[in-house]
């Protein structure tokens, strides 16, 4: 099954980085967020890869034409350095496609734009690639196959401190509460689609905006609801959270790696 990523925007609420480098480039430990969003989608066997391009496109194309597998993974070097075996491997056995979408289109129109990569697949997977999740991949493709509905995104808890405010007819407060225990959902930015989804993509359009509009209209937009981890890196505090987080070994969107390694 083919992964659309969405690597265009500029992300520009994280302009420490963005105005050296593209968004999904910003790094988390040793690799970028890009690398962390194609690793779990690898993990469960999804290794055809389409990049939605846009600004700094060729960062992330010398990213991967120069990609060494030995920075991170372990191998053996021996004859005073002729010979290296690696003992792993990440990306051996990915596929991407490179495809430059244009540096000011939204997210509707990258898709639109990799329309003809996706050759006859009748359905496939697409990421905003700012966000990281330890959801179970197949748990959401079987929800998705029996609604049989054209489009279902990942819906999740909100990380943000915000507080959500009832406020009566005279302004007097008559409930606050955490934003991420109230009894309301935001779209994580995993989506599964059906080809169909063109057919209700017009030109210009972005993708949550008209096209689920008329999506919700005939009863074809689904959502699976995931009280577990997931996190954005939109702000600079955001990406802040995901060094420390890598830093302690607290990483449970690495869901690639054994259950053991990963401290709770």
């Amino acid at each position: 099954m083919k992964v659309v990523l969405f690597c265009g925007g500029l992300g520009m609420r994280l302009r420490e980085y963005s105005e050296t480098i593209p968004k999904p480039m910003v790094p988390i430990g040793n690799h970028p967020i890009l690398w962390h969003v194609m690793k779990y989608y690898a993990h469960y066997g999804h290794t055809d890869f389409i990049l939605c391009l846009g600004y700094k496109a060729h960062v992330i194309k010398e990213y991967f034409l120069n990609y060494n597998e030995c920075l991170s993974n372990d191998f053996t070097l021996s004859d005073g350095g002729k010979n290296l075996q690696l003992l792993s491997s990440d990306i051996q056995n990915w596929r991407i496609t490179f495809v430059d979408t244009g540096l000011t289109a939204n997210i509707g129109q990258r898709l639109k734009a990799v329309e003809p990569y996706l050759d006859s697949d009748p359905v496939f997977l697409a990421n905003y690639t700012d966000g990281l999740t330890d959801l179970p991949l197949p748990c959401v493709l079987d929800h998705f196959y029996r609604a049989n509905t054209i489009a279902g995104f990942l819906a999740v808890r909100p990380s943000q401190t915000f507080h959500r405010v009832r406020i009566d007819s005279g302004g007097l407060v008559r409930g606050i509460s955490d934003m991420s225990t109230a009894d309301f959902w935001i779209n994580g930015g995993f989506f599964v689609f059906k080809r169909e989804i063109f057919a209700y993509l017009r030109d210009g359009e972005e993708l949550v905006h008209e096209p689920f509009q008329r999506l919700i209209a005939e009863s074809q937009l689904t959502a699976y609801k995931h009280a577990g981890f997931w996190a954005c890196m939109d702000t600079f505090k955001e990406k802040q959270q995901f060094d420390d987080m890598h830093a302690l070994g607290h990483v449970p969107w690495e869901v690639w790696r054994p259950i053991s390694t990963l401290v709770g």
